[in-house]
């Protein structure tokens, strides 16, 4: 059981999927830095710093924080388009990286070299 278990977690896919999920976890550091220390307080200069958060309404001992919710949801809106751009970007430079570089054709001067069969052949035949 340990023999199997041992080749399970030494098989490439699951490698893959924990550098992935390590990378993804520095990757959300990093956009949710972007979103609420430069992105938000932008957006708050055009909309008059208006807060959500505060939103709510209660039924009985019940409170309902609907305007964390739309504060959410401006969230991941703002990070999905942020993260969009991202990918974006790196495509773009990806395919400009893998893009072999401009190789200027060869000029042929004179004849080809089928050319050149063709006269020897023709010549053969004439004898």
């Amino acid at each position: 059981m340990i023999k199997e278990f041992r080749d399970f977690i030494a098989k490439g896919n699951v490698m893959d999927l924990a550098v992935g999920i390590i990378i993804g976890a520095a990757f959300t550091a990093i956009v949710t830095s972007l979103v609420e220390d430069l992105v938000n307080p932008l957006i708050g200069l055009f909309i008059g710093g208006i807060d959500f958060s505060g939103l709510s309404f209660g039924l009985g001992e019940a409170r309902f924080m609907y305007g964390n919710f739309i504060t959410a949801a401006i969230n991941f809106l703002i990070i999905a388009f942020v993260v969009f751009m991202l990918v974006k970007a790196v495509n773009r430079i990806k395919s400009v990286a893998e893009k072999p570089d401009d190789v200027e054709p060869t000029v042929h001067t004179g004849p080809s070299e089928l050319d050149i069969l063709i006269e020897i052949r023709d010549a053969l035949k004439k004898g």
